[in-house]
């Protein structure tokens, strides 16, 4: 069975993200480029860090009524053969 290992490639080099393989000589490998894959987790951290400060600097979803969120968002209808 074939083994994943999670990298990012930097010009010629393999950085390796989760713990890297081991092998005792040297092994064949296949790489595949990922389209469009996810940044780095370390600037993802920052990122979601900004935007959470900038939620809470907001007064977070106090302003918020859930009932009428929900109903905005499922566009209730009235059910055929039920009265309203």
């Amino acid at each position: 069975m074939l083994r994943t290992y999670k990298a990012v490639l930097r010009g010629d080099r393999v950085e390796w993200i989760d713990t890297p393989p081991e092998p005792a000589r040297p092994t064949p490998v296949h790489i595949t480029l990922l389209e469009d894959g996810p940044e780095p987790v370390a600037s993802r951290g920052a990122e979601m860090g900004r935007i959470l400060e900038q939620l809470a600097q907001s007064g977070g979803l106090a302003g918020i009524d859930p009932l009428e969120w929900q109903r905005e968002v499922r566009q209730d209808r009235t059910l055929p053969g039920r009265e309203e």
